[in-house]
């Protein structure tokens, strides 16, 4: 059985769900990421997504978040992870068991769609586990969250994160207004993540957002950007790195259909969600050779840089599953998911899933496992 300095694992983690973190002492021993390299991301990794789940065959696992975190390591080959969703006792058991892996840990909550004040409590029970982690050797990260345009009610009008990707797109939005309220709750957030947690501090935005990075210590991007040249690539990102501060890319990656790189960020609006089940809009065409060639061209470009880390949304997506013989209901190829989830009963959602790699989970895995090379030679 593995074992940390004197405390067994799977105790630590059983305990954490049961009782919540607060009791709950951090795993020792932890080693720290290698850092240092001129060129190229201190920590290369993957976006781990956590949430209650759509339906019950989806919920959390730790049993299947153990083993993913370890196929995280030892087969995509990556040396960081970004610990992100709701619920502070899956986050803290998710971290948990990186670290105890040796990984980077990026921890970020994000709850979403509840009042402030919910968000805020849930920002600052997540940080003080963060804090913990740290303060037992782990190498930590903590994000206050994401886009918290689409995320906090009140900034943008809408009930949902879709309701307020829609007023956005339609430009039924006050600019100038939504730009207060969301430097009134960056600060807030800020300050909450900077009273629990004494690490770096940082944030992941949008990569057009106005953000007052002074608040934070690393500069955290969703990049989602497509060019045909990868020197356009380069240009867009060393203007972010001008700005002075280490430059994390909190997400990169596309869908699985041809044209999705050029959807970017809205590569996953292709499905009609009023339509029971839900399908695919249009006539796409899969394709996981389109993003398998994006995301691979992607970590080329970072690796000419220097850069703070650079996570590769996502590793898995269980709710969007993949149905080969059904293409309008094959949900996966608007999904920008490493892996494929296939059902072992498609239309019962209490059905057990399980899932398998996608061409650009061996593209990531090829080139972390050579980045590794580099950092490690013989």
């Amino acid at each position: 059985m593995e074992k940390t300095k004197g405390i067994n694992r799977a105790q630590f983690l059983t305990g954490m769900a049961a009782v919540g973190f607060a009791g709950a002492p951090a795993p020792a021993g932890v080693a720290r990421a290698t850092q240092g390299r001129r060129r190229g991301p201190c920590h290369q990794g993957v976006v781990y997504t956590l949430g209650e789940g759509e339906t019950p065959g989806t919920a959390f696992s730790l049993a299947r978040m153990r083993e993913d975190i370890r196929v995280i390591r030892d087969e995509l080959h990556a040396g960081a992870v970004s610990v992100t969703g709701d619920g502070v006792e899956r986050l803290a058991a998710t971290a948990a068991e990186a670290a105890e892996r040796g990984m980077h840990v990026w921890l970020q909550p994000t709850l979403g769609d509840v009042p402030e004040r919910d968000i805020l409590e849930h920002l600052a029970e997540t940080g003080r586990f963060a804090e913990r982690l740290r303060r037992q050797g782990a190498s930590v990260d903590f994000s206050v969250g994401c886009e918290f345009v689409l995320f906090v009610p009140g900034i943008v009008p809408g009930d949902t994160a879709l309701e307020r990707v829609r007023n956005l797109l339609s430009g039924q939005v006050d600019y100038e207004r939504m730009q207060r309220l969301l430097d009134r709750f960056t600060a807030k957030a800020a300050r909450v993540g900077r009273s629990v947690f004494h690490g770096a501090v940082s944030y992941a935005a949008a990569q057009d957002d106005k953000v007052d990075w002074t608040l934070f210590d690393v500069m955290g991007i969703n990049y989602y950007s497509y060019f045909r040249h990868r020197a356009d690539y380069v240009r867009e990102l060393r203007g972010f790195l001008r700005r002075g501060k280490p430059l994390a890319i909190t997400e990169f990656g596309t869908c699985t259909y041809v044209g999705a790189p050029e959807a970017g960020g809205m590569g996953w609006d292709v499905v009609d969600h009023d339509k029971h089940p839900e399908e695919i809009k249009g006539h796409l065409v899969r394709s996981e050779r389109t993003q398998a060639g994006y995301v691979g061209e992607l970590v080329d470009v970072f690796s000419s840089l220097e850069l703070h880390a650079a996570m590769a949304f996502e590793f898995v997506t269980p709710d969007a599953p993949h149905r080969p013989d059904d293409p309008r209901h094959d949900l996966d190829m608007a999904s920008y998911s490493l892996t494929k989830t296939i059902k072992d009963r498609p239309d019962d959602p209490a059905s057990d899933w399980h899932w398998e790699p996608k061409e650009a989970f061996h593209t990531l895995a090829s080139r972390y496992a050579r980045a590794h090379r580099v950092r490690t030679p013989r």
